[in-house]
């Protein structure tokens, strides 16, 4: 049961994201109560971001809500308060914010299979806020449109996203894709196999300091031929090449070991 904190600043935060074309926003609601005991509701919707994902969004929802704090542009006095209430509706942030405090910094932003964190960047940026705030700071699952004030957040984080007029988050070079399948992670079954694949998508993971793929297989003779599927690398190859690489043969760390060269 969602219940507001008296002695907390409340805030609400929702992410969203459209697809065609790709923008996400983001929603915060900060509620507070005041002295004569009544709930005082503020509201902002921030500029969305063009080619955002959900899970962005979410994250991004509650930096900015603790930037907002942090700078004084709220409604109230936040000194009046010393602990905030962050009520989302993503398990994703919920779940994982203990990991990005305590686990992940000290692998190097990778998880224990080795494989790179997700978002990496707004995961830092998060924890950093939060230690910075100079409060206590949790975090809570809520259900999404339980209550007036998740209702509210979500209309505020579609409304962001409408006017998605922030630089992206990341920059990634896409090319259309041969095959007509979506990709599907994990549908390549990796034994270090070699691979003609042609480049989808490349983004450079500035925290870990490689790059993330999205490729699909040009190998005629492979069972995964058509397939399209993640992957992560040291080499840098770019959206639109094709390539015969080998892969090593860990499905929950899908890395492109060598390059052997570039197919015409």
């Amino acid at each position: 049961m969602d219940t507001i904190d008296e002695n907390a600043i409340n805030v609400y935060t929702d992410g969203s994201s459209y697809s065609h074309p790709r923008s996400g926003g983001i929603g915060i609601r900060f509620v507070t109560v005041g002295s004569d005991g009544h709930e005082v509701t503020d509201d902002h919707e921030l500029p969305g971001y063009p080619g955002a994902t959900n899970q962005q969004m979410e994250l991004k929802a509650c930096i900015e809500a603790l930037a907002l704090l942090d700078r004084g542009r709220v409604a109230f006095d936040p000194d009046e308060f010393n602990k905030v209430v962050i009520k989302t509706d993503s398990m994703y942030v919920s779940e994982y914010f203990n990991a990005a405090k305590y686990s992940w910094p000290g692998n190097k932003w990778r998880t224990r299979d080795g494989k790179p964190v997700a978002n990496a960047q707004l995961w830092k940026d998060l924890t950093k806020r939060v230690a910075g705030l100079g409060k206590r700071v949790d975090i809570l699952w809520v259900p999404g449109k339980s209550s007036p004030h998740t209702k509210a957040a979500d209309k505020l984080a579609k409304g962001s996203a409408k006017r998605a007029t922030k630089a992206p988050l990341t920059v990634t070079s896409v090319r259309r894709k041969k095959t007509a399948l979506s990709v599907d992670p994990g549908s390549v079954k990796l034994t270090g196999q070699r691979l003609t694949i042609r480049i989808v998508t490349d983004e450079y993971l500035k925290v870990q300091r490689c790059y993330k793929y999205k490729y699909e297989v040009m190998s005629k003779g492979s069972p995964y031929f058509g397939r399209v599927d993640l992957a992560f690398s040291e080499h840098l190859l770019r959206a639109g090449h094709t390539y015969h690489v080998r892969f090593n043969n860990n499905a929950k760390n899908p890395q492109i070991e060598k390059v052997f060269r570039e197919v015409a």
